[in-house]
């Protein structure tokens, strides 16, 4: 699957066909960061992690797509690598932010509050399930269900913000997301923290 997935983001980002501004969510709410340590997952070509770099944060930039990773090489403030998150694990306690946009793992849902420090802020937007989308992606599993970023993440973090609402995608058609801007709590445990 990685490597089908890296294929078809390769040819993707070499096609260059996705958008290269930031979303409202990210610009909006990244004053919220008590630091400058930034991550972005699935961070495609960069628009999220160069618009953070701007702001003055050191970002870790993170892609299946070698494409996408070698155009981020050498522009100061982006640590960019190629990772596959199949396999992948974040460090733990090392973010005051973490991007996440249009990328849907639930396994990583754990990880990335374990990632940040205390009073740290994840920033996530992807499609939600919706019988009136007009484009739906080839595995249902890439869109989230009602109601379910703030179940996810509503233990150990303060939600900021948490909307799902309808919009029209990069390509025009009309689709369902959510939106979440969560803190971290001070002293929240891990799953691995709780069951011991």
């Amino acid at each position: 699957m990685a490597a089908e997935d890296k294929e078809r983001w390769n040819a993707k980002h070499s096609r260059d066909e996705m958008p290269h501004t930031p979303i409202e969510l990210v610009t909006r709410y990244t004053s919220l960061a008590p630091g400058k340590q930034a991550l972005d997952i699935a961070c495609g070509n960069g628009r999220h992690s160069k618009w953070l770099a701007e702001q003055g944060f050191e970002v870790d930039a993170l892609d299946i797509s070698s494409v996408a990773i070698e155009k981020l090489q050498d522009i100061p403030g982006i640590h960019a690598k190629e990772v596959d998150f199949d396999t992948y694990t974040l460090p733990k306690e090392k973010y005051d932010l973490i991007v996440k946009v249009y990328f849907l793992q639930r396994k990583l849902f754990t990880q990335m509050i374990d990632a940040l420090k205390p009073g740290g802020i994840i920033i996530f937007e992807t499609f939600l399930h919706h019988p009136d989308n007009e484009r739906e992606p080839s595995n249902p599993a890439f869109r989230l269900n009602e109601g379910e970023l703030e179940a996810a993440f509503d233990d150990r973090c303060e939600l900021l913000h948490i909307s799902e609402y309808r919009d029209t995608d990069y390509m025009g058609y009309k689709t369902m997301k959510a939106a979440m801007v969560a803190r971290k709590k001070a002293g929240g445990m891990s799953d691995e923290d709780f069951w011991g």
